[in-house]
């Protein structure tokens, strides 16, 4: 991501967020202290700089390997590895010291990773970590960055899956089985703290100018390959969006699971035009075999279980994140595959230039 990019972002996420609540939300009114995990994250270090500019947060406590180049006069940054045991107490130390009341945990992968101990001990035993250290002091509001790819690709599914369907993820997909143990635990501490606000937030995959996961490497190939005689349904959310309801969820008090999606769905073929791109149809068993070469060559940018999503259905449905969060996407699935598709545009005439 340029450097020049993150300002745009910012501004735009800001007036987003600033929409009137719909359902009878709960508008915060005193100053917040929040603390961040996974600020060195794309949607991290863009919800710093969101809320360095918000007069409604008094603090922001970074905890992270490393600080975010947004933060500012209000952030205070603590190195702070999740993996390392015994990290929660040093943690629940930081948020007792800082006076935290609110903590946004974004410490997830945005691809799939080949160091999948590692991976499951960001993830899954890291989030153990967080909630165990935010029992301990008794954090009020905690909210958790989590994905609509958790309800897995499958035959069965409905055309739109809510908040109650099960989170079934791929079988032997280690990436989406260590986000379902964070929900889970999550739920947990959500039960055993009773006063405590809990939000999660299930991100449809998030597509836009700048952002950079393992599906904008996909769209960005010049040919880019399909599973022959499958054109699933696809949504997305922009990365404004997406920020703006990060900064809905910190606003408001409204506990819940909430799908944050764009409306509108496109199949497959007509993303891929969208984006510029050409498809490559390929049969499923040699486009399967194709992938676990590449996977294991460090070529391809997921394992083969995720070619799932691009057979069968897996969309989610949005009223509940729009009547009881007030978040509505301001920009459609197509609208973001049009910004995304413009910014590769640019990029391939070398007149937009990543600095990540």
């Amino acid at each position: 991501m340029g450097q020049g990019t993150d300002r745009p972002i910012l501004a735009g996420a800001a007036q987003l967020a600033r929409t009137t609540p719909r359902g009878g939300a709960q508008v915060a009114l005193r100053k917040r202290v929040v603390a961040v995990s996974g600020a060195s994250s794309f949607l991290g270090r863009n919800l710093v700089g969101l809320l360095e500019s918000d007069e409604s947060i008094s603090k922001i406590v970074v905890v992270d390997v490393q600080s975010p180049r947004t933060a500012g006069a209000k952030t205070r940054f603590y190195q702070l590895d999740l993996t390392q045991p015994a990290v929660d107490s040093r943690l629940a130390e930081i948020l007792g010291a800082e006076d935290v009341d609110t903590f946004a945990h974004l410490a997830f992968l945005s691809s799939p990773s080949r160091a999948g101990a590692w991976a499951h001990e960001l993830e899954s035993v890291g989030t153990m970590h967080v909630l165990n250290a935010c029992r301990e002091r008794r954090i009020g509001k905690f909210i958790l960055r989590s994905q609509t790819a958790l309800y897995g690709a499958h035959a069965s599914n409905p055309n739109f899956l809510t908040e109650n369907h099960p989170v079934r993820g791929l079988p032997t997909t280690q990436f989406l089985a260590d986000k379902i143990d964070a929900e889970k635990e999550t739920r947990k501490f959500a039960q055993s703290a009773p006063g405590s606000c809990v939000t999660i937030l299930r991100f449809a995959p998030v597509l836009g100018p700048t952002a950079n996961n393992f599906l904008t490497r996909w769209l960005s190939r010049r040919f880019v390959p399909t599973v022959l005689g499958f054109d699933p349904l696809l949504q997305f959310v922009h990365e404004m969006d997406a920020l703006a309801a990060l900064k809905l969820a910190i606003a408001r008090d409204v506990p819940g699971t909430f799908n944050v999606i764009g409306e509108g769905v496109l199949p497959v073929s007509t993303i891929v035009k969208l984006a510029g791109r050409m498809s490559l149809p390929l049969p499923w068993p040699v486009l399967q075999q194709l992938t676990a070469l590449g996977w294991a060559a460090n070529a391809a940018e997921v394992p083969p279980s995720f070619l799932a999503y691009l057979r069968f259905l897996c969309v989610a449905d949005g009223e509940r994140a729009a009547a009881e969060l007030g978040f509505r996407a301001a920009y459609t699935t197509r609208e973001a595959v049009l910004d995304f598709g413009g910014a590769l545009r640019l990029r391939d005439a070398r007149l937009l230039h990543d600095s990540l």
